[in-house]
């Protein structure tokens, strides 16, 4: 094993820490890919060898720093690649590594009886797919024949997905920085399965993004909705605005557009987080003209809205949907 997948247990709104947190990470191993908001990927070869331990040692080394150094514990996953150890990471609890085994056929009896949901990048439009036709785990998928795979999902995602089922793990640690960005979550008290609730949790994030960047003078280039579910898997999407914005409106439709693109009729629910990324100052940004009248007049009630925020809260003004 010698990739680790790290979730530091951050404060919501806290991803200002993730940074100083590479940097620990980076004691250990220059190759660590960040993973906004609150995790990591790390590959330990070098530092297996460095040190004298193994990854599952070095995890529990990282761990205690991090309570150390800055109060925050953390679950990690280990495996010998990255997809591999965020499979891991799913099944580990805070202030505990789960590992996969190195040997292809443990590799294969750990991903056996796993929901296809538990591969990164299966969407819950995807795993419902599989699902209908009785491919509701890895190790159903695994042993399905490649033609059926592709007939249900494409060629390429089709022969993708079968390898990944059978612990094919062809990915790398790409090292990177930390974009600078905002971010923000609506947890649900219990898992949700109404969209009119998903779309409301949405509107509140969008609403709350728009009026940040606007307090710091920033607009963003891109967007990515987080969909988190019961079986504490997620699902990412990433959308390039056609203009860089602060305006909430634009956020809310470009969140609502990736939501039904995610397909989540039926998804149980936990959590739905929205990341502004991309950010520039507002004054350095170009807008194309629209001559619409009603488009003029919500920017201006935009800004009284945000003058009275600013003056008697956050909650002083918000849409109507949000104040029911």
């Amino acid at each position: 094993m010698t990739i680790l997948c790290v979730r530091f247990q951050l404060p919501p709104m806290y991803e200002a820490a993730l940074p100083g947190l590479l940097g620990l990470l980076e004691d250990f191993t220059p190759v660590v890919e960040a993973l906004p908001p609150d995790g990591a990927l790390a590959d330990l070869r070098g530092a297996e060898r460095y040190f004298g331990r193994d990854a599952v040692e070095l995890a529990s080394v990282i761990r205690v720093r991090a309570l150390a150094h800055h109060g925050v514990d953390c679950a990690i996953g280990a495996g010998p690649g990255p997809m591999l150890a965020r499979v891991a990471l799913r099944d580990a609890r805070p202030g505990a590594t789960c590992a996969v085994p190195e040997e292809p056929d443990a590799v294969a009896d750990f991903l056996a009886d796993k929901p296809v949901a538990a591969l990164p990048g299966i969407g819950a439009a995807t795993a419902r797919t599989l699902c209908e036709y009785g491919l509701d785990t890895l190790g159903l998928v695994a042993a399905a024949p490649l033609s059926t795979l592709q007939r249900l999902i494409g060629a390429k995602a089709g022969r993708e997905l079968r390898e990944k089922a059978s612990g094919v793990d062809r990915g790398r640690v790409v090292p990177n920085g930390v974009s600078r960005s905002l971010a923000t979550e609506r947890p649900f008290t219990r898992d949700e399965l109404d969209p009119d609730r998903h779309r409301r949790a949405l509107l509140s994030a969008a609403e709350e993004l728009g009026a940040r960047l606007r307090a710091l003078d920033k607009v963003c280039r891109t967007l990515t909705l987080t969909a988190r579910y019961a079986d504490r898997s997620s699902t990412t999407r990433t959308r390039t605005l056609k203009e860089p914005t602060a305006h909430s409106a634009a956020l809310t439709g470009a969140a609502y557009g990736m939501y039904e693109a995610l397909g989540l009729q039926r998804a149980r629910v936990r959590a739905l987080a929205l990341r502004a990324e991309g950010l520039d100052p507002a004054e350095q940004a170009s807008y194309q003209l629209t001559f619409d009248p009603l488009d003029e007049k919500a920017r201006r009630i935009e800004e009284v809205a945000d003058r009275a925020r600013a003056k008697f809260g956050p909650r002083a003004v918000m849409p109507g949907s949000l104040a029911a």
